[in-house]
């Protein structure tokens, strides 16, 4: 199979949860695709705003589970949360007093910075809370991604209250929510159409519930070996963890960079 892009989820598969830096062998190995010829892309649930400076450069984003994707200054799929459905959502969270995460094309913000799950997350994701915003003042913002700090039993309630959205959870304290038809699999095809590649012509590597799409649409899906089980039986390969060089492992394995 002729590789000529490969797509990176951030969390648990470049970024380790232990140390929350990209491993050297991963660095090597990205370095070494670049230099052959193969575009690279992270492929991540984060905004831009929330995405780490990288030791290495990429070729394009598809951020917020493919409800925003770029190359350089070309957005190549852009397409926010229903507004009515981001309110619904927004006096839905006030009522039940849920800590959530808006994101705007460009901005972020929260309700509350006192909910203990919501700084939890934080500490495993090492980033900083976005800026305290009351719900009254979210409403009317075009949002691409919602973040709910909910337990898995409550996703079929909020699905019912927002039917054209969808929740890729991948955590057990906290879901995404995007619109229905957003993914990062959608993402992956806007840049493969624009670069004139098929979808065989891609591998794709990640660890959550919410990198299944695209490990199924890309040519080959790498579950990271810290994945979950669901993540790793839609997978082609399953490699070593993200603590054990696993992309770099995996590349080699299949003979996509030298041994």
């Amino acid at each position: 199979m002729n590789i000529r892009a490969a797509f990176f989820d951030i969390d648990g598969t470049l970024l380790s949860f232990r140390t929350h830096k990209v491993s050297p062998g991963t660095v090597e190995a990205l370095q070494q695709l670049r230099r052959q010829g193969i575009y690279t892309f992270i492929s991540s649930g984060r905004p831009m705003a929330l995405i780490p400076p990288m030791p290495v450069e990429f070729d394009g984003y598809v951020t917020m589970n493919g409800g925003y994707c770029f190359m350089g200054d070309k957005v190549l799929l852009r397409n926010p949360i229903p507004q009515e459905e981001t309110d619904r959502w927004l006096r839905y969270a006030r009522e039940k007093g849920i800590c959530t995460m808006i994101f705007t094309e460009r901005e972020m913000f929260v309700n509350t910075l006192n909910d203990p799950v919501g700084t939890a997350i934080r500490d495993q994701l090492e980033f900083e809370m976005p800026p305290l915003l009351d719900i009254d003042s979210m409403m009317g913002r075009e949002t691409f991604q919602i973040i709910a700090v909910m337990p898995p039993e409550k996703d079929a309630e909020v699905v019912e209250l927002i039917p054209h959205c969808r929740l890729p959870r991948w955590h057990p304290a906290f879901s995404d929510i995007v619109a229905a038809n957003n993914s990062k699999a959608a993402g992956i095809g806007s840049i493969l159409q624009h670069l004139g590649l098929h979808r065989d012509e891609c591998i794709a590597f990640g660890d959550g519930a919410n990198d299944i799409e695209m490990l199924q649409y890309c040519g080959i899906g790498v579950a990271m070996g810290n994945a979950a089980p669901e993540v790793c039986r839609q997978a082609d390969y399953v490699t070593t963890s993200v603590d054990d060089e696993g992309i770099q492992h995996a590349l080699k394995h299949l003979g996509i960079i030298a041994s």
